[in-house]
């Protein structure tokens, strides 16, 4: 298994943790996986929400969040420690902000097309930040647009691109229908999004790595889609039930106790579909029930919050600190196979091992189609 290469940066193994909202994936998740050799990201979405009193100054518990978790990731860790950021967000300028400043070693853009970058990026200049600029995307088209803008307004390109398929969790860049007939294969979406950043490649003379996520859970998966053109994994799911992830147990178990038919699409609130467990919570929704709320802000751009029936942030952190009957649970499509608590250090065991035994297969398998050949040329 090569290691993956972002510009300077080397991650032992091609491997990056999902950066999940609200409050799955924090400090404590982020640095286990920064200690196995891959990177581990905190996901900035409402993380706020973990800070006391956060409703009287929503903006600045955030920030105030933000910097402690990453601080608290480099304390426990050497790794490589990464943020998740949503274009889509209100304060993304103040988070962006912060996580330079912290000098996180990447951020992943999501959320929404990262075209415009604040005036402090421009001014500082992306030579001189030592965070790698990474946007997520949902096929060749919007990677190309997003590299042919900046490479027009900033004479820069994207440090790497992640492409999201239709079987991961959450908030899905996909119409509703595209997520249920199996029309969209990430191994295509890979593959046309590697034709399209070659041209950036050759133009800036640098090596742009595309990096796999949705539906991607043991080490063949793994192997499966690097074939594709893949430099690196993203797998949200298959660490949510780890010991170390920062969700409360009961969001763990919903995984363990769910069963395939389990994993359902929601219409959220901020008009994106989005995968999820099952739950009493996701029923009461679908019937048409609502649940009035008072916001202390506007955290998302595109949140009529006078209107929507719930709080998306609200229910999100509800499960995540455990209170699942007025909350669910985001997961991949692959959440069902999950069956017991381990630790990440397991976790990248078993996908180490899985990928080297699927390679050592097709390496046994090139060998004898040269050995062939070679026969047959005589």
């Amino acid at each position: 298994m090569e290691s993956l290469k972002i510009g300077n940066l080397t991650v032992k193994y091609p491997i990056i943790q999902g950066g999940m909202g609200v409050a799955i994936s924090l400090s404590k998740l982020a640095a286990a996986v920064a200690n196995q050799g891959g990177i581990g990201v905190i996901s900035a979405a409402a993380i706020g929400m973990t800070e006391p009193g956060f409703e009287r100054n929503f903006r600045k518990a955030n920030q105030t969040a933000l910097r402690k978790h990453i601080r608290l990731a480099r304390d426990n860790s050497d790794g490589v420690i990464g943020v998740n950021l949503m274009v889509a967000l209100s304060d993304y300028d103040d988070l962006l902000r912060v996580a330079i400043e912290e000098k996180a070693d990447v951020v992943f853009l999501g959320a929404g097309l990262p075209l415009k970058m604040p005036d402090f990026v421009i001014e500082k200049g992306f030579e001189n930040i030592h965070t790698k600029f990474i946007p997520k995307v949902s096929g060749a088209k919007a990677a190309k647009l997003i590299f042919q803008y900046w490479a027009s307004k900033f004479g820069h390109v994207p440090d790497a691109v992640v492409v999201e398929g239709p079987k991961a969790g959450g908030h899905l860049g996909f119409k509703k229908a595209q997520l249920t007939d199996g029309q969209v294969d990430l191994a295509d979406l890979i593959t046309e999004t590697v034709n399209e950043v070659k041209v950036f490649e050759e133009k800036f003379n640098r090596k742009i790595p595309v990096i796999a996520a949705g539906g991607i859970y043991t080490g063949a998966d793994m192997h499966k889609i690097m074939q594709s053109g893949a430099s690196g994994v993203k797998l949200g799911t298959r660490f949510v039930t780890t010991h170390e992830c920062d969700a409360d147990i009961e969001f763990k178990n919903s995984y363990i106790n769910s069963k395939q038919e389990d994993i359902t699409l929601v219409d959220s609130p901020v008009g994106l579909p989005g995968r999820v467990i099952d739950s009493d919570f996701v029923h009461r929704m679908k019937n048409g029930e609502t649940k009035p709320f008072k916001c202390p802000w506007k955290c998302l751009k595109s949140c009529n919050f006078k209107e929507v029936p719930y709080c998306i942030s609200e229910i999100l952190h509800n499960s995540a600190t455990g209170n699942l009957h007025e909350g669910f649970a985001f997961a991949g499509t692959n959440a069902y196979k999950a069956t017991k608590i381990q630790s990440v250090k397991d976790v990248f065991a078993e996908l180490v091992s899985e990928y080297k035994s699927v390679e050592k297969v097709f390496g046994q398998r090139r060998v004898k189609s040269t050995q062939l050949m070679s026969k047959m040329a005589v």
